[in-house]
């Protein structure tokens, strides 16, 4: 969720008036979606993401204890947080309904002062968990993807990758000759050279999937789903470009005048039975070749 966005409130309520009554509470600061059934109220989870859902627990077809159950089933939809919204004031029904993992019990009738402070309680806490998650898997440095989260997410895309037999391609970027800029220029200044090649490496991944990270010192990697060697070849051929084209003086380069990077990389095709590791060590591989053959240069191999 980008964080200018306003967050999202599910209400599953098969009473037309309660999901009046609560839309128009909450629709000046939330976006709103609703639902009129259990099974509803599942398929509109699975589609919209919410960042909290107010579930009615007596509802015809499926009631909210049910539903409960199957969004915490569901690793999609496990993480939402759920207010459940009932009739029944019993102790034993709201100490059910919190047993099952819900966040939250109102009672009606629900007093809407009541509703929009819970509400906006809930969302905060949402808010600042995300912003912990996100902390958690940002570079200090460079503010790219760590590698804590580059791991988790390669993890899932060649799963993607091998059970769908499209291609995956990653490749490594090495800044050329980073030590010995540190030692001309200084270590600060060896940062802020770092932060400008993330950005721009940040810059060339422009779709939702694509993914920029620090793998460790002066290199990045990056991961291009669904990108045959081809494509993902000369888009690291134009970033490399365009690093260079940042004129960053490096006096003490053996390779050029201004800053450069070296990219290995490869592609797991259709038939590609290689492991992550391995894919990942054939990049590693194809890195070393290209800093050994001079630097300032992509070197590509296509795992099939």
């Amino acid at each position: 969720m980008n964080v200018a966005e306003p967050q999202k409130v599910l209400v599953a309520d098969d009473d037309a008036v309660n999901r009046q009554v609560l839309g128009e509470l909450l629709k000046p600061e939330y976006t709103v979606v609703m639902a009129k059934s259990g099974v509803q109220a599942l398929e509109k989870a699975l589609l919209h993401a919410p960042d909290l859902i107010l579930l009615d627990v007596v509802m015809p077809d499926m009631d909210g204890y049910e539903v409960l159950r199957r969004l915490r089933a569901d690793p999609h939809t496990a993480h939402i947080s759920v207010i459940f919204i009932s009739g029944l004031d019993r102790p034993e029904d709201e100490a059910s309904g919190l047993n099952m993992g819900a966040s939250d019990y109102i009672a009606k009738p629900f007093n809407p002062t009541v509703v929009t402070a819970r509400v906006a309680l809930h969302l905060q806490v949402v808010r600042q968990r995300r912003m912990l998650e996100r902390l958690a898997n940002i570079d200090g440095l460079t503010e790219l993807a760590n590698r804590r989260r580059f791991d988790e997410v390669y993890a899932a895309e060649w799963a993607r990758a091998r059970a769908s037999r499209r291609p995956l391609s990653l490749a490594l970027l090495d800044i050329d000759c980073f030590k010995q800029y540190n030692d001309r220029y200084g270590h600060p200044a060896g940062d802020r050279v770092l932060r400008s090649v993330a950005r721009t490496a940040a810059s060339f991944m422009r779709r939702p999937v694509d993914l920029a990270a620090r793998y460790g010192g002066e290199e990045l990697v990056l991961l291009m789903p669904d990108t045959h060697a081809a494509q993902a070849q000369h888009l690291v051929a134009s970033l490399g470009k365009a690093i260079e084209q940042l004129m960053i003086l490096h006096a003490a380069s053996a390779v050029a005048p201004v800053l450069t990077v070296s990219v290995g990389g490869a592609t797991l095709g259709e038939e590609g039975g290689e492991s992550a590791a391995d894919l990942l060590e054939a990049v590693d591989l194809q890195l070393y070749r290209a800093k050994h053959g001079g630097r300032n240069r992509v070197e590509w191999r296509t795992a099939g």
